[in-house]
């Protein structure tokens, strides 16, 4: 595996790619274990940037200190949408958004020189019209074992995820109130199946 992006191909999990920072330096993601992952393809001058970025910054501020961590690569794949340096991304999100989880490097998502986190990503959770991103935002949401559990079109709420740690579940809802020892998933998928995850 290469020191600036691991390869997918060995990939058995989120936790073995290396990845970079707006700044180009390498960011090990097995830095993350033990917290759950949603992974975002952003773009600061999408139709949906605006929702995205303020939806996120509320999960963020909500759940950033239960478990949730939230990554975000910039990507100029779809409508040329995200021009600017990495260093003008980041400060765009910062600045406009507040955002406090990091912003990484500028990647592709598709073809050929896709990221090979992206790369893996797609391989474990396809999406309607296969594995390729159809467009800014897409979200895919990894557990805290860094296996991929759910992929999120781009016109899905951020907020139609609600993360809760609660040792030693993790527990996913949507306008649910009142849970009480259930790991339940808002996307299709065998709650069972799911379990397994985490206990």
């Amino acid at each position: 595996m290469g020191a600036a992006e691991s390869s997918s191909k060995l990939a058995g999990s989120v936790h073995d790619f290396i990845v970079k920072d707006a700044r180009g330096n390498d960011v090990e993601l097995r830095r993350y274990k033990g917290k759950v992952l949603l992974i975002v393809n952003v773009a600061s001058q999408c139709g949906l940037t605006n929702s995205n970025y303020t939806e996120l910054g509320l999960l963020h501020k909500k759940y950033g200190d239960k478990g949730l961590k939230i990554l975000a690569f910039p990507c100029n794949q779809f409508g040329g949408q995200e021009p600017g340096s990495n260093e003008q991304i980041a400060e765009f999100a910062c600045t406009r958004f507040k955002a406090e989880y990091p912003i990484f490097g500028k990647v592709d998502v598709n073809g050929s020189n896709a990221a090979p986190l992206y790369k893996f990503l797609k391989s474990e959770k396809g999406g309607i019209f296969g594995e390729h991103i159809k467009w800014n935002f897409t979200k895919f949401l990894a557990d805290k074992d860094g296996h991929v559990l759910s992929r999120y079109a781009p016109t899905s709420s951020a907020l139609s995820i609600e993360v809760i740690i609660w040792y030693p579940f993790i527990i996913f809802f949507t306008n649910m109130k009142n849970l009480s020892g259930w790991c339940l998933f808002q996307q299709n998928g065998d709650i069972h199946q799911y379990m397994n995850f985490f206990l």
